[in-house]
């Protein structure tokens, strides 16, 4: 319809408005939507935040569903991943047994995941858990190859327990192919360990160690065995 044709019907439907006592005068529009709208910003942070923390809620054990961490330089690296995961550091936490690893882990996880950032994936799993996934003959080649894309390209990856599984050739070139691609790539992993970093080399190997000395932020967790003093 060309504007010739489409002045004359509105002035008609105008007219057959006016003489049904129709008020066709155009209202104020609102350009400020309710936070419980769609088009609120508030809005949409809450459906982000929703939908983060049911992927980190279908990735992670009961036991640290409701984990959190106050923890400065955990928190620090949580809020730069918050701002951008492709430039944050990955992270390292050690320490004895029983100081708060894991739990440390997935509350900075889970701080991320409630700040609704718009590009959040997670997979967590512990090394001995991961090797026997990815062994020859667990299962097919097919589901083993679709579990290693998948740690291999997660926005955020935690593994659990590193040095706790005897080293092999197979274990360090697993390790090495994990690491490495997450290296090249910057995308974050979370790593737990009871071994300090100066023993990475002798555990993993140098080209390993060199890569994770680099890409993380290393936090040691100090104090006594929680689990006994409960």
């Amino acid at each position: 319809m060309n504007t010739a044709t489409a002045t004359p019907l509105l002035t008609r439907l105008a007219r057959i408005a006016h003489e049904r006592g129709l008020d066709t005068t155009p209202g104020p529009v609102d350009d400020d939507p309710h936070p419980d709208l769609p088009g609120h910003p508030a809005y949409h942070h809450r459906q982000r935040v929703n939908a983060a923390l049911t992927k980190f809620e279908r990735a992670t054990p009961p036991r640290y569903l409701t984990a959190s961490t106050e923890h400065p330089r955990v928190c620090d690296w949580a809020d730069q991943v918050a701002a951008d995961v492709t430039q944050a550091p990955s992270l390292m936490l050690w320490g004895g047994t029983g100081t708060g690893k894991t739990h440390a882990a997935f509350g900075a996880v889970r701080r991320i995941a409630l700040t609704g950032p718009i590009r959040f994936g997670f997979l967590a799993t512990t090394f001995p858990d991961l090797y026997a996934a990815l062994r020859p003959g667990a299962g097919n080649d097919e589901e083993r190859e679709r579990l290693m894309r998948r740690v291999l390209s997660v926005p955020v990856l935690l593994l659990d327990d590193l040095g706790t599984t005897k080293s092999s050739l197979w274990t360090e070139e697993t390790t090495y192919r994990i690491v490495n691609h997450r290296y090249n790539r910057m995308l974050p992993v979370v790593i737990t360990s009871n071994e300090p970093p100066a023993a990475l080399p002798e555990l993993l190997g140098d080209r390993i160690a060199s890569r994770l000395i680099e890409m993380t932020t290393r936090v040691e967790m100090t104090g006594t065995d929680r689990r006994l003093s409960r």
